[in-house]
């Protein structure tokens, strides 16, 4: 009776286990590694372009998919690339948006080491199996045209050479629209949120689908 018993628990809660596999193996990961214009400087997190990206994938049928945001205020390429594969260990994504370089722009660094950097990101995305979403940038052109244009042309060189997704350009309709940034004319404002998530939605939407 006693063996009768054990096997019959057993039984059950096999059967409890695998009943709960289709769920888990169902939840998909969406990591972000991004600076200010990610981490929500300056406006509500609630009313920031990651909530509205979580927002807008709830009401397309796409709650499955867990948007792990690993953004922050400052961050480089170089810091990107050294916090990348503790986040790709952590979270196993399937996806990696990499919205890094404005700052690394904004300081002077050199465009090889930016693109390097960026480069270095891509390839471990891809070495963990997961895709990459490169969002490009764009500098003010008071840093002179050579190295504007210079800075401008990595994201799309390095979308060719890795055959990534790519946001052309992350603030457009942004950064020269009123009221769509911050005093500081650097961050987007709580109204901008919006065309930030329409900037990437397009690229992202046939992925995560």
């Amino acid at each position: 009776m006693h063996t009768a018993l054990v096997y019959v628990r057993s039984i059950f809660f096999l059967m409890a286990t695998l009943l709960a596999l289709p769920a888990a193996a169902s939840q998909n990961t969406l990591l972000i590694l991004g600076d200010s214009l990610s981490a929500a400087y300056g406006v509500p997190s609630e009313t920031a372009w990651v909530q509205l990206l979580r927002d807008r994938l709830n009401d397309n049928g796409l709650a499955s998919w867990e948007v792990v945001n690993a953004s922050i205020s400052g961050e480089t390429t170089d810091g990107g690339a050294r916090r990348l594969p503790e986040l790709l260990e952590e979270n196993a994504p399937e996806v990696v948006i990499i919205e890094l370089g404005g700052n690394d722009g904004l300081r002077g660094f050199p465009p090889n080491v930016i693109e390097s950097n960026l480069a270095s990101m891509i390839e471990q995305v891809q070495a963990s199996g997961a895709r990459a979403v490169l969002v490009g940038m764009q500098i003010p052109p008071n840093y002179g045209e050579r190295y504007t244009q210079m800075f401008a042309d990595i994201f799309p060189k390095l979308s060719d050479r890795y055959d990534t997704d790519l946001v052309p350009f992350f603030l457009d309709g942004v950064y020269n629209k009123e009221g769509m940034m911050q005093d500081d004319g650097l961050h987007p404002t709580e109204k901008a949120q919006h065309t930030l998530l329409e900037n990437v939605w397009p690229v992202i939407k046939p992925i995560l689908k």
